[in-house]
């Protein structure tokens, strides 16, 4: 019995790889290759067979139907131009409809999508029939479809979850980001009349945006250094203040901490657009702020919240401050309850003072723990659309500029496609953003105590 089940774990963790498949395979191992499902069915795996047969016939009957075409349209992306023919039965002119590059671009990269994925139940089929190859020879017991789809209720119950959640990804996240990429390389554009039809042009649009002597490169640059100092500005102060309002908060001597607590998370409660266009109103040049400032004497003209780069680039980092520090106020709150007392304590003994122990305990501690949500918060700074877009629009913007002196870069991405059709631009500055973000967290992680050593506080 020992030994069986010993030879049974074996087999079940033997993958039946297609390369023995092609080797060791006997003929109608290998026919599977051509006509899917052929070897389940001679080995009375009917079930299974006709379900990878079904496959391979849909998956032809896809190509026939509309994939080859995709295919063959996806390096050209269409030029047959919308005609105007005069019908004489009717005595009107009708418009044939020409191609369209947009929906060619979309349906070559689904195409590819499907063919991968045929390409991987391909694989899964011959496996399944060299698995049935080896086991009838060896006198084993062959599962029946029956016991297959128990399977999916029981040892392969991981397989049927994940199947939904892996799918949808696949439609609704890389389907998607890999069209974008793809139109980076297009001059997808309204600007250049390319709407209905357009063409590859590598990486000219790329070298459009790194250029700097090209106005949309010049403030590529621009919004670029300015995204960056926000996001740094942004998650640092969020950090800081919230750090020191929950250590005051915290503190032995402080009453009502359930209050004070909630008074600063209650900001959290009210949806954030509803708070950023209040604070948007109130400070307008005619808003309530500048209308009792001038009232009292204390100033002698409005000040300029939004019309000033200066004055708007500080405005939206501090009433960032009043949407972000309750967040970090939660999350230090919990690591301080969760700090051991007994290194505190250790620390009295030793004749630490009060700034010692914070710089020695406390602050090492948090940085411990918060260092993977301070990456997470910078990501979330740098693709901050609503505090930017609600509260200031990327304003002042400057005549013709396409981009004002708060704007991010994702409201001028958003600027460039919705507002100035910029598709072709607009893809790239999401290329390059993905690329910022992804540097600056794997470098910045990786330099980490928490990635180097992560016992450390165990």
């Amino acid at each position: 019995m020992k030994k069986t089940g010993s030879g049974s774990k074996k087999e079940f963790e033997n993958l039946y790889p297609v390369k023995d498949a092609v080797i060791k395979g006997n003929v109608v191992t290998k026919l599977s290759m051509l006509v899917m499902g052929v070897g389940n069915i001679a080995h009375k795996q009917i079930g299974k067979g006709i379900v990878f047969l079904a496959v391979e016939v849909a998956y032809i009957w896809f190509m026939i139907q509309s994939g080859i075409h995709n295919l063959s349209m996806l390096p050209s992306l269409g030029w047959r131009e919308q005609e105007k023919v005069w019908n004489e039965k009717k005595s009107i002119y009708e418009y044939v409809a020409g191609d369209q590059s947009l929906l060619l671009l979309l349906y070559g990269i689904a195409t590819i999508f499907v063919t991968i994925a045929f390409i991987m139940v391909w694989k899964s089929a011959v496996k399944s029939a060299y698995k049935a190859e080896v086991l009838a020879a060896k006198g084993k017991h062959l599962p029946t479809f029956k016991e297959d789809i128990k399977s999916l209720f029981d040892q392969n119950l991981y397989k049927l979850l994940l199947a939904a959640p892996i799918g949808g990804i696949l439609v609704f996240t890389i389907l998607p980001l890999v069209f974008m990429i793809a139109m980076a390389f297009t001059n997808y554009s309204k600007v250049d009349e390319h709407l209905i039809l357009f063409d590859w042009v590598g990486f000219a649009n790329f070298a459009k945006i790194l250029n700097m002597s090209d106005g949309i490169g010049r403030r590529f640059y621009s919004v670029l250094g300015w995204t960056l100092i926000w996001a740094i500005f942004a998650t640092g102060l969020n950090f800081i203040f919230g750090m020191i309002l929950a250590i005051v908060i915290n503190r032995k001597e402080t009453k009502g901490k359930a209050f004070w607590r909630f008074c600063f998370v209650l900001s959290i409660a009210v949806p954030q657009f509803v708070s950023l266009l209040i604070m948007r109103s109130m400070l307008q040049t005619t808003g309530i702020v500048n209308t009792l400032l001038l009232k009292y004497g204390l100033i002698d003209m409005a000040l300029p919240f939004f019309s000033n780069a200066t004055w708007a680039r500080v405005t939206v980092i501090v009433i960032n401050l009043w949407v972000g520090i309750p967040y970090t106020l939660l999350q230090v709150t919990g690591i301080l309850q969760n700090i051991p007392a007994e290194l505190y304590e250790a620390a009295k003994i030793d004749g630490a003072n009060a700034i010692q122990t914070f710089f020695k305990i406390t602050l090492p501690y948090m940085l411990f723990v918060l260092t993977p949500y301070l990456i997470t918060q910078f990501t979330g700074n740098v693709n901050n659309f609503n505090v930017i877009f609600l509260l200031s629009g990327g304003n002042p913007t400057g005549v013709g500029d396409t981009a004002g002196k708060t704007d991010l870069l994702v409201t001028w991405l958003y600027k460039l496609t919705i507002d100035k059709n910029y598709y072709n631009l607009g893809a790239v500055i999401g290329i390059m953003t993905f690329v910022v973000l992804a540097v600056v967290a794997l470098i910045t992680y990786r330099n980490t105590t928490s990635y180097k050593d992560e016992e450390g506080f165990m």
